[in-house]
C-alpha cells in the first residue's frame, strides 16, 4: 500500500530500521514522484502494509494532496488515478474518462506535470540495500548518483 505524506520527519514516523539511504533519497527527490518503500513502524495497523510488514511512502508535488496531509498530519492511501494497463492520467478529464463511473469526486488540481509513473525504490531488503522496483519519472542513474553521494 502506498501512502501520501508531508515530510522526511514524518516518514521516520512510519518507519523503522532505516537509515541514511531514506535520508538521501528524501532530500533529492522529495516532494516529487518517488516511491520509497520502509519497513513500516509500530504505529501502522499490519493490514495497512498488506501483511507484508513493508509501507510505501511518498511525499507528492502536487499542493491539494499535500496540503490535506499537511492539514490533518495523517498520511493518506494513494493509488495511480488510471486503469491497470491503461495510459497514465495527467489530468482530470483523462480520469473521467477512465474512471469516473466508478468514484464519486475527482477534485482537478490541474495537470500533474509527469507522464511517466513514480519511480519506485525498495529500501527495505536491510541496511545500505535497495533495489530499484519500477522506472518512472526518475532515471536509474538519478537514483544512484543520490544513493553514491
Amino acid at each position: 500500500m502506498s501512502l501520501l505524506i508531508g515530510s522526511l520527519a514524518q516518514a521516520y514516523e512510519l518507519a523503522r530500521d532505516t537509515d541514511t539511504l531514506l535520508d538521501k533519497l528524501a532530500e533529492r527527490f522529495w516532494p516529487g514522484p518517488l516511491t520509497i518503500i520502509v519497513r513500516a513502524g509500530g504505529k501502522l495497523p499490519l493490514r495497512s502494509t498488506a501483511n507484508t510488514g513493508n509501507v510505501a511512502l511518498r511525499v507528492p508535488d502536487a499542493a491539494i494532496p499535500r496540503a490535506v496531509v499537511e492539514r490533518f498530519g495523517l498520511p493518506i492511501t494513494a493509488t495511480s488515478a488510471n486503469l491497470q494497463g491503461a495510459s497514465e492520467c495527467t489530468n482530470a478529464a483523462c480520469v473521467r474518462d477512465q474512471i469516473g463511473d466508478r468514484i464519486p469526486l475527482i477534485i482537478d488540481g490541474g495537470p500533474t506535470g509527469h507522464t511517466l509513473p513514480t519511480t519506485i525504490v525498495d529500501l527495505s531488503l536491510g541496511p545500505g540495500r535497495w533495489e530499484i522496483l519500477r522506472v518512472g519519472a526518475i532515471a536509474t542513474h538519478e537514483i544512484v548518483m543520490a544513493l553514491q553521494r
